[in-house]
């Protein structure tokens, strides 16, 4: 059965992490992504193509965008397409001549969805930057870590949180927008902005001054005792998140500790001795152990897994949270639908696989494919 977004039809000028992520979350749920491979150029990470995850599910055609012919083929893709989504720094798309004015002249109800670390204005948008500069500069980075030093919590933040999946949010706002007026129109997706919006509720709590800036100090951030991560006897780690009063008390229990032993959940004098006391219980067990002692409770413990031990957690298993498609174990696509559910449509296709299909779609014969072939407008 097709997914929630059967007939959508989206352009991906190809790129590397936040923007191939989205058309990645949209190829999942059942639009057909128009992956435009760069003739002489690479949108593959370091690995095979194979193990190129993000560009599951996806079309490709290779194109030439230095010669009009190529130019061409993109732009009459995009005018069968709902929405075409970019990755480039501000005003490289316009100078290949692919930017939002040519394509919404092309097709004006056209979704244009332009994704860049620090938007399309500013001091900084034309500035280079990764996922640890736009976290830093939204005030992220600064509230994750320990008190001497913050620390990158991988790329997921800006690239992916507040990146990709922010404009794909976007795209299909601005799609169903488009739908019911016929008007398209750009969608500026910031890294920098989307990683501040994931830090709307702390906002809220440092304005009612529940939340101290200084780093570590926090209930959520790792001071908290009965919120953060314990070593095993076997070196391995458990996360403990007993927040509320309850869960609290059925972590007590696990460890078989009592209130008075340990202090008052909420006495913030005694956290330090109360994390002394976790680390010293916690140490006198496997990961494993304490992983099945707490099964079924409420104490909220859960053993830290590896990317590798993740898969076989028989709650992923039956929930099937990874899959396997040629050999490579990835995510599952995500959320479920009761009436539409998503699928991987096709491995990640070799660059220029498909070129000869779409271009027919896009009303090109046979003859003119052949033609710029041999001009190498496409390959």
């Amino acid at each position: 059965m097709p997914g929630p977004l059967h007939g959508l039809v989206v352009t991906e000028l190809a790129g590397l992490g936040p923007a191939p992520f989205c058309g990645m979350v949209l190829a999942d749920l059942g639009a057909e992504v128009i992956r435009v491979d760069r003739i002489g150029g690479s949108s593959l990470p370091i690995g095979s193509v194979d193990s190129d995850v993000l560009n599951r599910g996806k079309r490709s055609i290779s194109v030439n965008l230095k010669d009009e012919a190529g130019v061409e083929v993109v732009l009459r893709t995009v005018a069968r397409s709902d929405a075409l989504i970019e990755g480039f720094r501000p005003g490289v798309a316009e100078r290949l001549g692919v930017g939002p004015a040519a394509c919404l002249a092309r097709h004006q109800a056209l979704v244009y969805g332009r994704m860049t670390g620090w938007g399309q204005y500013g001091p900084l948008a034309t500035t280079a930057g990764h996922d640890i500069d736009y976290i830093a500069l939204s005030g992220a980075l600064h509230a994750i870590g320990p008190p001497d030093r913050p620390l990158p919590p991988l790329n997921l933040v800006a690239d992916f949180g507040g990146g990709g999946m922010l404009l794909a949010l976007g795209v299909l706002a601005a799609i169903i927008h488009a739908r019911t007026s016929g008007e398209g129109q750009v969608v500026d997706a910031a890294m920098v902005d989307g990683s501040a919006l994931l830090m709307a509720s702390h906002h809220g709590y440092l304005a009612d001054g529940w939340w101290r800036p200084e780093r570590g100090s926090n209930l959520l951030d790792g001071a908290a005792p009965f919120y953060g991560t314990y070593r095993t006897a076997d070196g391995g780690h458990v996360a403990v998140g007993a927040l509320e009063p309850q869960f609290f008390s059925e972590l007590l229990a696990g460890l078989d500790l009592t209130a008075e032993e340990v202090g008052a959940q909420n006495e913030r004098e005694k956290w330090p001795e109360m994390r002394r006391v976790f680390a010293e219980r916690f140490a006198q067990r496997t990961r494993d152990e304490w992983a099945a002692l707490f099964q079924g409770t409420d104490a909220c413990v859960a053993p830290v897994l590896s990317m590798s031990e993740a898969p076989d957690h028989p709650h992923n298993i039956e929930r099937e949270t990874f899959v396997d498609v040629d050999g490579v174990v990835q995510p599952a696509p995500a959320p479920r639908f009761s009436a539409t559910p998503p699928e991987i449509g096709r491995p990640p296709a070799i660059p220029g696989k498909d070129t000869d299909g779409v271009l027919a779609a896009a009303g090109y014969s046979e003859a003119q494919i052949v033609k710029l072939r041999e001009s190498r407008a496409i390959a």
